[in-house]
């Protein structure tokens, strides 16, 4: 295998002991810092190299987000690495237990193309965080961002323990045939299922960051002009190109007709008469890309948008209306500029459709009326969950990241990134003394030694008395 020889080798650093120190992955992390700003205007030219990311996207996403990231694990490593002390029963009253945060050992982190630094480092800040030793996989599809990782981040890190692979689809699986300790995978379905096939031939513990179709439900109830600035900002940021972007808007026929001029107007806004010729409206990302998504502006009618320039790559941002759930557009996730909307009677409708379908990476709901967002929220199931708004719950480093069921397999961000990468491994350290308190659990068993093992080991219920 022409990997093996790396993955000895950053096994052999881990091992050492290397990159145990809280020291040591505080500059680790740091240098990952001076990386995202000496690097920045190169980052942003990949960017715009790419997929035609506009700079302030690319600088929001791609670095701030990172950035913060960075910061908020950099100040809280020191209390996270410590040892977990937790509750006793009677018996080990003067015994320590603890759970301890170990390093996973050598760790793979695969990365996607639609935000290839941001979904490439903000895991490598989780493993880095926890003591681990990686390899780091950029998308090849984002050839110009794969080519300036490959060629600058390896000056940053310590290259006995941080490597970049790069290489399409051959390479990723003779990679994905050596045995890691950890693999944090972000990409599609159908390719999560490889990497999970994979991975158990190790039986190696994964994550698995997926997507979907993301519902985005709108009652009658609600600020029209505010919905639609939203929805469009969510839908059309990237070019469409976010795995947590709204992929679908469920409403009433009402709500549709309100909705249009608004969408219009908004769309106006954002991008000009001429979204093609504006600065702040991206492309799609390779030529395969562009002509998926083409094929799906067969759905519904097209109500707003609908031109395209394969040559360039342009799809302009676009509204569908009155699709039906069997339409193209409904089979697979957009992943591009098209937004379509169903028509449904109410909410009661729209949260049956939500639940008849795989369980999405995000759920947003529109309403004036809280009880309808909680309501929704209450009744469905996704990994994430937006009311009033779409896309920014990822901003925050608080809320755990994910999906559930086909859009994924475990959290990060924040702590939940130090968490993922982490074994908590449950410790206890008895006194060497004192042995006639271990009497109880020794043979020859009696009525009486099991009333005393009943009494200092039995977890009690609150609120709960015993009548002596």
């Amino acid at each position: 295998n022409p990997y093996a020889g790396l993955v000895s080798h950053l096994r052999a650093a881990w091992l050492s002991g290397k990159t145990r120190p809280l020291e040591y992955r505080v500059a680790q992390l740091e240098a990952l810092g001076r990386f995202l700003d000496e690097k920045k205007e190169e980052i942003l030219e990949a960017m715009a190299m790419d997929m035609g990311k506009p700079g302030f996207e690319a600088y929001f996403t791609e670095i701030l987000l990172c950035k913060n990231e960075l910061n908020d694990t950099l100040n809280n490593l020191a209390q996270w690495v410590k040892d977990e002390h937790v509750g006793k029963n009677l018996v080990t009253k003067l015994d320590s237990a603890f759970i301890r945060k170990d390093p996973y050992g050598v760790v793979l982190i695969i990365a996607p193309w639609n935000y290839p630094i941001y979904l490439l480092l903000v895991p490598l800040i989780g493993a880095i965080a926890a003591g681990n030793c990686a390899v780091i996989k950029p998308s090849e599809i984002s050839k110009s961002t794969e080519r300036l990782v490959a060629d600058t981040l390896s000056c940053y890190l310590d290259k006995d323990c941080f490597a970049v692979v790069t290489g399409g689809v051959q390479e990723t699986t003779r990679l994905l045939e050596n045995k890691f300790d950890y693999i944090f995978f972000t990409g599609t379905p159908p390719v999560g299922r490889i990497v999970m096939t994979a991975a158990a031939k190790h039986l190696t513990p994964v994550t698995l960051e997926l997507g979907g179709k993301n519902p985005c439900y709108v009652s009658d109830s609600c600020d029209v002009q505010n919905v639609a600035r939203r929805v469009a900002w969510g839908r059309f940021y990237n070019a469409g190109q976010t795995c947590i972007a709204p992929d679908y808007l469920l409403c009433s026929l009402e709500m549709q007709e309100k909705l249009m001029p608004a969408l219009r107007e908004a769309i106006t806004e954002f991008y000009g008469p001429n979204p093609r010729e504006c600065p702040d409206f991206g492309r799609i990302v390779g030529d395969k890309q562009f002509r998926r998504v083409r094929a799906l502006l067969c759905s519904g009618r097209v109500a707003i948008g609908g031109q395209t320039d394969e040559k360039e790559r342009y799809i302009a941002p676009t509204v569908l209306a009155d699709v039906l759930p069997s339409d193209p557009a409904m089979q697979e996730e957009i992943f591009g500029p098209i937004l379509p909307i169903v028509v449904v009677a109410n909410m009661d409708e729209a949260i049956d459709f939500i639940n008849a379908r795989p369980r999405p990476l995000a759920i947003y709901a529109f309403s004036c009326d809280s009880k309808v967002v909680n309501e929704v929220l209450e009744r469905t199931s996704s990994g994430g969950f937006c009311g009033n708004d779409t896309l920014m719950h990822v901003s925050l480093t608080s809320l755990p990241f994910g999906g559930i069921g086909c859009s994924g397999l475990g959290m990060y961000h924040g702590k939940f990134s130090f968490d993922t990468f982490s074994h908590h491994r449950g410790c206890l350290h008895r006194n060497m003394g004192l042995e006639a308190l271990n009497a109880p659990r020794y043979p020859p068993y009696s009525q009486q030694k099991l009333g005393l093992m009943n009494a200092t080991f039995e977890v009690k219920r609150r609120g709960m008395c015993t009548l002596l």
